[in-house]
């Protein structure tokens, strides 16, 4: 089975996180955190300011480490690291998403999140609810 390796981004806006809407593909229509393919001898945060630039041209901070979703599609297996990031340009160009939206945490589950992207939902979600309750 083909492997891909990519690294996500979860954009936070005080309270809220940015979901991006797929344009094309196989998953078109559903929604996704914003990233892409590590290329060689790069790093994952290096990776992951490339491709948020290339998609949204917003230049992130990249944060702390959330997760890393192991899923297998029925074509590939997908490796996804994600990271929480702050944008600091302000930036937010859709270069190859259909739509995006804010979500509060309340909301993640507003919208039809791509499979993988379901597990780094659950994982936000844990850690913030740990983190609100100290």
């Amino acid at each position: 089975m083909k492997k891909i390796e990519v690294v996500a981004a979860v954009l936070e806006d005080g309270d809220k996180i940015l979901a991006t809407k797929r344009g094309h593909g196989e998953f078109a229509g559903l929604w996704e955190f914003p990233g892409g393919k590590i290329e060689q001898n790069e790093s994952q945060k290096e990776a992951l300011r490339r491709e948020i630039m290339e998609e949204l041209d917003a230049e992130i901070e990249v944060g702390d480490f959330i997760t890393t979703v192991e899923y297998d599609y029925p074509t590939f297996h997908l490796t996804m690291h994600c990271y929480f990031c702050i944008n600091k340009n302000g930036i937010l160009n859709l270069n190859e998403h259909a739509d995006a939206i804010w979500l509060e945490l309340d909301n993640l589950y507003s919208v039809e999140w791509i499979p993988a992207d379901i597990g780094v939902v659950e994982k936000i979600l844990e850690m913030k609810r740990v983190a609100y309750k100290k």
